[in-house]
């Protein structure tokens, strides 16, 4: 039974000791407790390790020079012993009944291999409501996933089976590589969802990625070129990606023209004319 199976907790983080404590306490707190909790340190000067030794011996800690979150969850999940992985952002926190809860779902819908729940967003320490292009979606999201990042990595729990066919996060993506993996795993497998908020997304802290790198639709666009390329798509979702790319690109060109990067515009746009000129042949169905 699925109740009984081992999970792996994967947590990347980098200089958030301040942070991390409430992460580890809510992965403490589980009702199904995990079968190992997996720290990737990524490079931390700030005391994490001696927060881990001293607060946390329990779980293991990984440490490694700094590489970015995607390589720091790649390790963890390369490390993994279970076949199931959760991942958890060190600034995140779960509810105590998360694994139960996720569990329980795919027990009476084995057939899944990734299921993932609904959430609460705080920011700067006030919940806040969510717009409704967030609302959360089970079933074959591709195109729920095409305008933005449909899936949080605090709220998933995945079979391993599922990143050995569609991969693992791109380490080449300073942003939006959780954006990416959605992409290719919903193109090839249905979503469960646990429709209660099992997680507490935290946002507001200046370190938050998608804060501090600039231009997030650049990155986006380059992993949907990428899923595009793989020909993976049948042809709603290719149709669908293609327009979502082409909409992407326009909006980004139109701000490098207004701020005087006419080559940049030019480049976006002809990507965008490429792609729609496939539309009609993509190049493979699924």
């Amino acid at each position: 039974m699925l109740d009984t199976v081992p999970v792996s907790v994967v947590i990347p983080t980098f200089q958030r000791a301040a942070l991390l404590p409430r992460a580890l306490e809510s992965v403490r707190a589980q009702t199904r407790p995990a079968g190992e909790v997996i720290v990737v340190d990524d490079g931390s000067t700030d005391g994490t390790g001696e927060l881990l030794r001293r607060d946390f011996p329990e779980f293991r800690h990984l440490r490694r020079e700094n590489g970015g979150v995607s390589a720091a969850r790649n390790q963890g999940i390369a490390a993994a012993r279970s076949e199931w992985i959760a991942l958890l952002d060190s600034d995140d926190a779960w509810r105590p009944a998360k694994l139960e809860r996720q569990l329980a779902a795919l027990a009476a819908a084995p057939e899944h291999r990734i299921c993932h729940s609904d959430e609460i967003w705080i920011r700067d320490g006030r919940r806040v409501n969510p717009g409704r292009r967030h609302a959360k979606r089970g079933g074959w999201i591709f195109r729920h996933c095409l305008p933005l990042c449909a899936i949080s990595p605090s709220a998933v729990l995945i079979h391993r089976s599922v990143f050995a066919d569609a991969g693992l996060f791109d380490e080449e993506l300073a942003v939006c590589e959780d954006y990416d993996l959605w992409l290719r795993i919903t193109a090839r497998y249905p979503v469960l969802l646990v429709d209660e908020p099992l997680v507490e997304k935290h946002g507001g802290h200046p370190d938050q990625l998608s804060r501090s790198v600039p231009g997030l639709d650049r990155y986006r666009i380059r992993a949907l070129v990428k899923i595009l390329g793989e020909g993976c798509l049948g042809p709603e979702d290719h149709a669908a990606a293609v327009a979502t790319l082409e909409e992407k690109c326009r909006i980004w060109a139109d701000g490098a023209q207004a701020r005087g990067r006419d080559e940049e515009a030019t480049r976006y746009l002809a990507m965008a004319r490429r792609w729609r000129s496939r539309a009609a042949t993509p190049a493979a169905t699924a």
